[in-house]
């Protein structure tokens, strides 16, 4: 199978599993703490029907051949979302996301190589695979949101991790927090299993990462992939955190979760 073709899978497999999930949860449930610090479960269910939503309309506008609607209609789609209710957030999710996820399923193979879609904040239109990638990365993250709100040894799902841990880390320099290293520099080996792989952190300013093992490394960090994938979203608070997790030299998880606060 394509890129495309493997990263709407793991959509549908996400949205799939996470629907179950929320269909059955409670008035009580629904506005208790999630993973994510700040809001309740139903307010990452309307993160993510809202974001479901403003996709659909840009991959459809794409598909159509006209420009994505923007900035007023975003907008319009997160205030209507903000004044739902926790049940309404809930249903939403459920609707919104199968629907865009029933879009990209459609798009035949020439559709999924060739159809670029424009986002607005990228320099120039993306294809399928990396869209869809996009949208697997908050999807599952924030799936893992809901899912920590309720057990803490929630983990992101396999299917996602395959995807996302073999994906593009250009959004590392942008979304860390190299302030946090005091003007030290450092190189780290990272191994990950469940799969298993090696990168290489340059926790330098910026800080970056390569898909390669390291030359000459300060320090070692050895971690299940998904809570490497967490580490790098601010989702490695010490409550979250899995057991066996093993740091050497210049590697140290309270450095890196400052490094990797969340966005």
């Amino acid at each position: 199978m394509s890129n495309a073709d493997t990263v709407i899978a793991a959509l549908r497999s996400g949205y799939d599993d996470l629907a179950e999930v929320v269909e059955k949860l409670s008035d009580a449930e629904l506005t208790g703490p999630s993973g994510a610090a700040e809001w309740d479960i139903s307010q990452v269910l309307s993160h993510l029907g809202s974001g479901a939503e403003i996709m659909t309309s840009t991959v459809r506008a794409a598909f159509d051949g006209n420009p994505a609607l923007g900035g007023d209609y975003n907008q319009s789609v997160w205030d209507r979302w903000n004044a739902m209710s926790p049940k309404e957030r809930a249903d939403g999710f459920v609707e919104k996301n199968e629907t865009l996820i029933a879009l990209f399923e459609s798009l035949d193979a020439t559709q999924r190589e060739e159809l670029r879609i424009e986002l607005g904040y990228l320099p120039e239109p993306a294809d399928v695979a990396t869209v869809g990638r996009m949208r697997l990365n908050e999807f599952a993250l924030h799936s893992w949101d809901v899912r920590a709100g309720l057990d803490e040894k929630a983990t992101v799902a396999p299917e996602a991790v395959v995807e996302l841990l073999e994906g593009p880390n250009n959004l590392i320099g942008w979304i860390s927090k190299p302030a946090a290293l005091n003007g030290s520099f450092s190189v780290i080996q990272v191994t990950t299993s469940e799969p298993a792989s090696e990168l290489t952190l340059h926790l330098n300013d910026p800080v970056s990462i390569d898909n390669a093992p390291a030359d000459n490394a300060d320090g070692t960090l050895t971690l299940p992939a998904e809570a490497w994938l967490r580490l790098l979203a601010g989702r490695l608070r010490p409550q979250y955190t899995p057991e066996g997790i093993q740091t050497t030299g210049a590697a140290s998880l309270d450095t890196l979760r400052q490094v990797f606060a969340g966005y």
